[in-house]
């Protein structure tokens, strides 16, 4: 900054305002939602949705008997619909979660945008209340 913006406060104060603190403030959003999305794992939870649950396997047994193969298949069955099943609801919480942090960075940001104003017709509704 240069010139005539190094030299006035005011605008030193409204370049901060609306242009440094928002880059810092969208930053800051940014990590958190990267955070989030990591926290819950939700790439990952995507890429394994139909692995086992906690890796509960069952080996099949050696020879051939009908029942044990038929026991080991449908155990395994439900230990991967059982995955698939705590693994959608850890993806929808944390792309709730997601959007929440989406909605609030959103409001924080336009909130900092508007606070200026906000000041100045507080104190124009507190000065006509008062006469």
């Amino acid at each position: 900054m240069t010139g005539i913006l190094s030299q006035n406060i005011i605008l030193l104060w409204l370049y901060w305002h609306f242009v440094e603190a928002p880059k810092q403030i969208f930053r800051g959003w940014m990590n958190i939602l990267v955070f989030n999305w990591n926290y819950f794992s939700v790439t990952l939870l995507f890429k394994t949705l139909f692995a086992y649950w906690h890796q509960y396997r069952w080996h099949y047994p050696r020879g051939f008997d009908i029942g044990k193969y038929l026991e080991v298949f449908f155990s395994n069955m439900i230990s991967r619909i059982l995955g698939a099943i705590m693994r959608t609801f850890m993806i929808f919480f944390g792309i709730i979660v997601q959007f929440g942090i989406l909605i609030i960075g959103l409001a924080a940001l336009i909130t900092w945008l508007a606070m200026p104003l906000l000041i100045v017709l507080g104190i124009l509704k507190g000065t006509s209340l008062l006469f």
